[in-house]
């Protein structure tokens, strides 16, 4: 299995959906770097108070606006929404706004689910060895997919990677009304309900000078386990 599909110019028939709050040092570079492969990117703009909107329209993304702080699961529920409303892509690819996804694993999931006929592609950071969470991060991770697969009869190695391809017969089954991190198992457990074929593949996460200072990787972690208990 080839982690990297050959360079096959635009990928046209699917859409980035990237939530967004308060990402205006990076998501412009964000953008940039995977337009020329994902030319069709839509932003939701999660009442950022730092021009992050204004930065992803200047840089080629379609930005939907919320006018007040809904939390990342509705954000992501509002991009799949326009996507399967005002297009007709043939998948979505949910990516994170802070750089720690790589637009050539977007891609080769979207080359896998094609060539494959898989209805739902989740990355996994833990597949192979390349990505090095810290000891405390990983043990965080694992503890919260332990009790996703639990809760959603999956068996994922890694069911709160923010990076996914979702077929369009899939996304239409998803209603996220977890907002906050919580929703990060709910769109497993929806997935799963379709009982529409799905496969993991090896990602690597990039966890960045940026994201590291802001002390977000570590905080995610531990509130998606505390969202995942608690939900």
């Amino acid at each position: 299995m080839s982690l990297t599909p050959p360079v096959a110019g635009p990928i046209a028939d699917a859409w980035l959906v990237i939530p967004l709050f308060n990402e205006a040092t990076v998501i412009g570079e964000v953008i940039a770097g995977a337009r020329e492969t994902f030319p069709h990117i839509v932003c939701v703009d999660d009442a950022s108070t730092d021009g992050s909107g204004r930065a992803a329209r200047e840089a080629g993304a379609v930005v939907v606006t919320h006018p007040f702080n809904l939390g990342q699961g509705a954000a992501l529920q509002t991009g799949i929404d326009y996507v399967l409303r005002a297009t007709d892509a043939q998948y979505v690819v949910t990516f994170d706004a802070d750089g720690q996804h790589r637009v050539e694993d977007a891609a080769a999931m979207v080359e896998r689910a094609r060539e494959e006929e898989a209805a739902i592609v989740f990355g996994s950071r833990f597949l192979d060895g390349r990505t090095k969470p810290g000891l405390l991060r990983r043990i965080i991770l694992k503890g919260a997919v332990w009790i996703t697969n639990q809760q959603t009869g999956l068996r994922l190695s890694d069911a709160h990677n923010g990076l996914r391809v979702i077929r369009r017969d899939a996304a239409e089954h998803l209603d996220l009304e977890q907002n906050r991190m919580a929703h990060a198992t709910e769109i497993v457990l929806q997935l799963a309900r379709t009982r529409l074929p799905w496969v993991e593949h090896p990602v690597l996460i990039v966890y960045t000078d940026y994201s590291r200072a802001k002390g977000q990787s570590l905080m995610n972690s531990i509130n998606i386990l505390i969202d995942t208990i608690v939900k």
